[in-house]
């Protein structure tokens, strides 16, 4: 019997990009946030040997291009087990959308894989193969509120955030990663400002003001909106933190589209706004779940599709996984 799973979304509540390393990264700072819409990803173990991705949206790759394949190959090395693992996903979250989609699949699929073997992978493998396979991916074996670092691998889980909601809007854009860390170098290169101290600075302002901000959150009982001014004075400490996302510097820019989306949050009332990763999605925090609804019937009247949702806590996330 296939194991099915829900597979969830994440956003950047910012993300400070630092020097370019020696390996070709670059150092980043974000925090990141698991959100309720998601994918539903089934994992069926047989006898036999091969790895199989279905997919009925054609822009899944179904080859070892797929983080689902590469995450269930090393599974099955490090575990040293044979089977033929079949990986469906149905797919509910825009592809290359800047909220983790395909991370999101592939740890859905390691776990998939441990409940349908009957095993388990150590904690230290599972991050391994995790971070190995993208920088996204171990965010989503902590979920909730976590802190990201190194090139985003880094995890630390931070205090949950309240459930506030959210609208998820992601317009029919195709934003490249690589080509939005190329215009940031290049950004920084015609940038007197951004020499490589400028950017640590950056890196360490960021990382100051998301400690502030999170520090903030009790450590006992997340404060739920509907407890009124503590949920809500957090939330306008999150803009007065200062936190931003930098690829919105080179993304507006290059996708004006991106930064209209952002001004229709704003005006429509959104505590805050901004690019989740490198884009296309955009997202904006409501005070209220009706004001939430409203802006994305709104978005979607104009052609831009846009949900509205929550964010999830730690506890949400491992429960409703499945």
């Amino acid at each position: 019997m296939a194991i099915s799973l829900r597979s969830f979304a994440k956003i950047n509540l910012g993300l400070a990009i630092g020097t370019r390393r020696p390996d070709g990264f670059h150092d980043l700072r974000t925090i990141y946030q698991t959100v309720a819409l998601h994918d539903v990803v089934k994992v069926d173990a047989a006898r036999g040997v091969g790895i199989e991705i279905r997919c009925k949206d054609s822009r899944v790759p179904d080859d070892d291009s797929n983080t689902c394949w590469r995450v269930a190959e090393r599974v099955l090395r490090t575990l040293k087990q044979r089977a033929k693992i079949v990986i469906a996903i149905e797919k509910k979250l825009p592809v290359q959308g800047g909220i983790g989609g395909g991370s999101s699949n592939a740890v859905a699929t390691m776990i998939g894989i441990e409940k349908a073997l009957k095993t388990q992978l150590a904690p230290h493998d599972r991050l391994r193969i995790a971070s190995e396979v993208g920088s996204d991916l171990p965010l989503f074996l902590v979920g909730g509120t976590v802190l990201g670092c190194g090139r985003g691998e880094e995890v630390w889980p931070m205090p949950d955030l309240p459930a506030w909601d959210i609208v998820i809007a992601t317009p029919n854009i195709g934003v490249s990663t690589p080509d939005a860390f190329r215009r940031w170098d290049e950004l920084v290169q015609d940038n007197g400002k951004l020499t490589d101290t400028g950017l640590s600075d950056r890196i360490s302002t960021f990382s100051r003001s998301a400690f502030e901000w999170l520090a903030s959150v009790p450590t006992t009982g997340v404060p739920t909106k509907e407890g009124g001014d503590r949920a809500e004075t957090l939330l306008l400490d999150l803009v007065r933190a200062g936190i931003e996302n930098d690829f919105e510097r080179v993304v507006f820019p290059e996708y004006p589209e991106l930064r209209d989306v952002k001004r229709v949050f704003e005006r429509e009332g959104a505590s805050f706004a901004s690019l989740s990763g490198s884009g296309s999605t955009v997202f904006g925090l409501f005070a209220t779940k009706a004001a939430a609804e409203k802006t994305a019937e709104k978005l979607v009247a104009e052609g831009i599709p846009a949900q509205a949702t929550t964010l999830l806590s730690r506890e949400q996330y491992w429960e409703q996984m499945g």
